[in-house]
């Protein structure tokens, strides 16, 4: 197989950035390092396997075969599955695949490790749920409690996410769904829907065919190993149906495209109430209303989309909580804790880097490819997506608030760039796919991630 110029320039820059991230924290460069003012034993248990969050720790488990095997799946017989099935049956597949890829990379870990105790760690939101005796009062009081050094402070992932996240697991425990299990349940289901939803949006944008082509990669992207499970896998999942919804009202391919776009508009509004950094995802947003076929039918979607987030906007505000205020509140939170000690010197490119190893080094070969100024005049919605989507992390990256973890913290962004393995070559797209999926095998089992 031939490798196109493209293709090799964005999967060298790829692996540069990654052998420099991992090698970087052993050369004793000063600032340029992952942790300062810090104990071995600090650096041991945040910086241990910088760029990624996790410890060195070689293993394998319940998942490794399931899912050695349904990678290989995927690999042999993904594109012609996904050229042969009805398009319903493959949205429900890929979500389906996408789920069960995900949950074998978490049992990698074991059920315990690797599943039912992720989200009941010190500093999850779990741990909070059962302070929460009066939701109003809470939603009141939100914001007076996000500063750390006090009394009632939230803990850190309560405290550094609007309310909507700690709302969510409350809410499950109010219905008898309380637990570690039951949460990750809920975070693996909406994270692995995303990879449907992507479909969707791309069917929508894009065209039938090259949502097909899309499907394969989305549905064994190495971003399952932090989707299984972490509340950002529920985020990513969120975020993305209100991309695919408003890419359903924005080339009115639905019977009622205002409710849709309602729906998508909505379902946005709830996602910057879940993590205040998903108010980038007003990129996308854009990206999906340029590739409207008419001004006219752009603002169609976009009037009652911005319509129905104002709404959610509106319901918060009356509940007690200005998300203004919590936004302004949680960058002083998180000066407050150890990003004092991540220098923005390594952590600027390096965060990069985590993304590679997230969305594999095949999605890296196909965003390579997306900067094509034909496609772009033409306004291709995969290629608009895909750009919105790097983008948004390019912002992300340079507010400083998003120092370490971003192969989590970044979900709702990465989920889209997974996407960029159908821009290469067809002919080529099956060793691509199984370069992503051999990465990820890989990573996960010589890595015990944090998430």
């Amino acid at each position: 197989m031939s490798i196109g110029r493209r293709e090799a320039i964005a999967v060298s820059v790829g692996v540069l950035l990654v052998v420099a991230a991992f090698v970087v924290p052993h050369l004793h460069l000063g600032i340029v390092t992952p942790l300062i003012n810090s104990t071995p034993d600090q650096i041991k248990s945040f910086a241990d396997t910088a760029p990624i969050f996790g410890w060195w720790n070689a293993h394998v488990g319940w998942g490794t075969v399931p899912a050695i095997l349904i990678g290989a799946a995927a690999v042999a017989w993904g594109a012609s599955i996904a050229k042969r099935l009805s398009w319903r049956w493959l949205t429900l597949t890929v979500w389906a695949t996408s789920f069960s890829w995900a949950f074998a990379m978490a049992m990698i870990d074991g059920w315990q490790r690797g599943f039912a105790g992720r989200l009941t760690a010190r500093h999850e939101y779990l741990n909070q749920v059962p302070t929460i005796t009066d939701i109003p009062e809470a939603v009141r009081t939100f914001s007076s409690r996000i500063l750390d050094f006090q009394p009632n402070s939230w803990i850190t992932h309560v405290s550094g996410h609007p309310p909507g996240a700690l709302l969510t697991f409350v809410w499950l425990d109010r219905i008898g769904l309380g637990g570690g299990a039951w949460a990750g349940l809920w975070c693996l289901l909406f994270g692995s829907s995303a990879a449907a939803a992507i479909l969707v949006a791309v069917r929508a944008l894009s065209g039938e065919e090259t949502a097909r082509l899309v499907a394969p990669f989305v549905a064994v992207a190495p971003t399952a190993i932090w989707i299984a499970v972490s509340a950002d896998g529920y985020f990513a999942g969120v975020a993305t149906w209100g991309i695919a919804l408003l890419a359903l009202a924005v080339r009115r391919s639905v019977r009622w495209p205002v409710l849709t776009a309602v729906a998508a508009g909505a379902v946005l509004g709830w996602a910057i109430f879940l993590n205040y950094g998903l108010a980038l995802i007003a990129l996308i947003a854009v990206a999906a209303l340029i590739c409207a076929a008419s001004r006219r039918d752009a603002i169609r979607a976009l009037v009652p989309a911005v319509l129905a987030a104002l709404a959610v906007v509106g319901g918060f505000a009356i509940a007690g909580f200005w998300w203004f205020d919590g936004y302004t509140l949680v960058q002083q939170r998180y000066w407050q804790g150890i990003a004092l000690n991540r220098p923005f010197q390594y952590w600027s490119w390096a965060n990069l880097a985590s993304v590679v190893c997230a969305i594999g080094l095949g999605s890296v070969a196909g965003v390579g490819r997306v900067f094509d100024i034909a496609a772009i005049r033409r306004r291709s919605g995969l290629h608009l997506l895909i750009l919105a989507a790097l983008t948004a992390i390019l912002f992300a990256d340079l507010s400083m608030l998003s120092k370490a973890e971003t192969e989590r913290i970044w979900l709702p962004f990465e989920v889209w760039l997974t996407a960029a393995g159908a821009l290469l070559p067809v002919r080529a797209q099956r060793w691509w796919l199984s370069l992503n999926v051999i990465g990820a095998l890989v990573l996960n089992h010589v890595i015990l991630t944090n998430w």
